[in-house]
């Protein structure tokens, strides 16, 4: 949906109009709901906290400034909630399916791709999601923002609440503690 798209429902949620924030919810859903697998939480715990993400939205609405994107306040937002969720469980381990159909950093199936290019993107995606869950929070979320979600350096700072020189570190040592977890992925031919 173009940008302009995206403001006009804006405009219509921010004075009251349900339908047109249930269209943004719509938008970006499957995005936030991705992030918070990534983030660590199990597929059940990610459903809830995706809702209680587009609650707080609904509900704080009239506080978003517009500085940034709407993709960009929602990241905060689910962050922010997926800490809380994984905070109060700190000791236990998040569960996760590797053979369920939510996987964390599922790549997805390619008609184009032989079965062995696809089994060896899903052992790909696995060790990713295996990687990223050995990082320390803050340092997952960085690579998550930049390198899995796309966002600008810009944007991912402001989800991830910190200045961009402070992101930069966070996603540099990221990525340098990504580089020995999934050596055996990495061609050296480049």
């Amino acid at each position: 949906m173009a940008s302009a798209d995206e403001a006009q429902l804006l405009a219509r949620a921010r004075g009251g109009d349900q339908q047109a924030f249930g269209q943004l919810v719509e938008i970006h859903s499957e995005r936030v709901y991705r992030a918070l697998r990534r983030f660590g939480l199990d597929a059940d715990d990610a459903g809830d906290v995706a809702q209680e993400v587009f609650l707080r939205a609904w509900r704080g609405l009239d506080r978003f400034e517009g500085r940034s994107q709407l993709s960009t306040w929602l990241y905060r937002i689910a962050f922010n909630e997926a800490q809380r969720r994984l905070s109060r469980r700190r000791g236990s381990v998040v569960a996760t399916d590797p053979d369920g159909p939510d996987q964390i950093a599922a790549i997805p199936d390619s008609p184009d791709h032989e079965p062995d290019a696809q089994a060896l993107e899903r052992e790909l995606g696995e060790a990713v999601d295996a990687a990223l869950s050995q990082l320390p929070p803050e340092l997952r979320a960085a690579v998550i923002l930049r390198d899995l979600e796309g966002l600008s350096t810009n944007e991912a700072a402001a989800a991830a609440g910190v200045r961009p020189a402070a992101f930069k570190s966070r996603l540099h040592r990221g990525r340098i503690a990504l580089r020995p977890l999934l050596a055996p992925y990495i061609d050296p031919a480049g």
